[in-house]
């Protein structure tokens, strides 16, 4: 099989990675800050571990602003529902993943208002002033993605978070699409909340996400419960992470967000990326000449795409050209990829689109293979 699904969550898995959640089974099978035995502190020693290296990794203010949750969309709910109150506005884009849209929709009906920001691709001063002009008075939070997980547009975070704070308001940026193929400096560019998803670019098992911010202890929370500290009050701990991170937690799955970061600093994010968008860049090469064959974007080219790359052929249903491409051993996901607002921007929230999202482990006969099937689908 081919995969190109890596936008979905990343396969393979690196042999580190599945090394690290066998051990944790193992030898971190009870949990962590619930007991003084050995076994317990050994996993309280590792989770901590885990802790550390994503806060070095992301360059947060410390392992404390890591809360793991089960996934991105998780991490951003804890921040939307944490942060937001009646009354109170947003500004995001017209690229949004449902993971954003729909807990926006459901905050309307407690008095959350919000705006979309035109993103123009290729041009960030003209997407900058457009969040520039959505903001108002009562805006308390820019929540937007790095990457679009349709498009591989990204957005100019860097510049959107020092916007923010230029007016007073604090910045949550969906890292779904970007982290461990992009660089991701939290200190450096004053992110206020990062959301996570583990089990993409970091390599970690599905059901792992991150959620990083110095803001933990003022939020409001989604759900209360046993954290293992102070369990005499009833009152949820303001301290971090116990505030956010209630319940027993992933660790076999969190030791392998370790690992997954190991293998992304191996390889180095710089070399991921170029390999990655150079995959794409012949992909988008080689469809470009096939007559009938739609792409929505110009080429992808740093520093204004991510390797993310869909399009559509003709007028054919972008989920029956899946199915035909997985009948050739071709795995990729078609249909709305969860975020009909982009769709929408772009014009084909009827069709969708096919996509293709490949990994560290791709390589360029995979593409070539890739465009001969499509050409063949093409021409049928």
């Amino acid at each position: 099989m081919i995969y190109f699904d890596n936008a979905a969550t990343t396969y393979p898995k690196p042999p580190q990675v599945i090394r690290a959640v066998d051990e944790a089974m193992q030898k971190y099978g009870a949990n962590p800050g619930r007991a003084g035995h050995t076994m317990s502190m050994e996993t309280a020693e590792e989770l901590y571990r885990c802790r550390t290296a994503v806060a070095e990794f992301f360059h947060a203010p410390g392992p404390e602003c890591v809360v793991f949750t089960l996934n991105c969309t998780q991490a951003i709910n804890f921040v939307l529902k944490g942060v937001l109150k009646s009354g109170d506005h947003v500004v995001t884009s017209n690229l949004e993943h449902n993971a954003v849209m729909r807990p926006l929709q459901a905050l309307q009906k407690r008095g959350v208002t919000y705006t979309e920001a035109q993103v123009v691709p290729g041009d960030n001063d003209a997407t900058v002033d457009a969040f520039r002009k959505a903001l108002r008075a009562n805006t308390k939070l820019i929540v937007c993605t790095h990457v679009s997980n349709v498009w591989g547009i990204r957005l100019p975070i860097e510049r959107l978070a020092a916007l923010g704070h230029e007016y007073g308001v604090p910045i949550a940026v969906d890292c779904a699409q970007s982290a461990g193929v992009l660089p991701v400096d939290m200190q450096e560019f004053q992110f206020d909340y990062l959301c996570v998803a583990a089990h993409k670019g970091l390599y970690a098992p599905m059901g792992t996400g991150i959620l990083i911010t110095p803001h933990g202890a003022s939020m409001e929370t989604l759900m209360e419960g046993g954290t293992g500290t102070a369990s005499i009050s009833l009152e949820q701990p303001e301290t971090m992470p116990d505030r956010l991170e209630s319940g027993t937690i992933n660790i076999p799955g969190i030791a392998g967000i370790r690992a997954g970061i190991s293998f992304v600093k191996s390889k180095g994010i710089e070399r991921i990326y170029r390999h990655e968008l150079g995959l794409i860049q012949a992909l988008y090469r080689s469809l470009s000449k096939m007559e009938g064959v739609q792409l929505y974007t110009p080429e992808p080219v740093e520093p204004y795409f991510a390797p993310v790359l869909s399009f559509n052929i003709k007028e054919a249903n972008s989920e029956a050209v899946a199915q035909r491409l997985n009948a050739a051993g071709i795995a990729v996901r078609a249909g709305l990829h969860c975020a009909p607002r982009a769709h929408e921007s772009f014009g084909t929230l009827q069709q969708g689109a096919v996509r293709v999202c490949p990994s560290a482990f791709n390589n360029m006969n995979e593409i070539r293979a890739f465009s001969n099937t499509v050409m063949k689908i093409h021409r049928k």
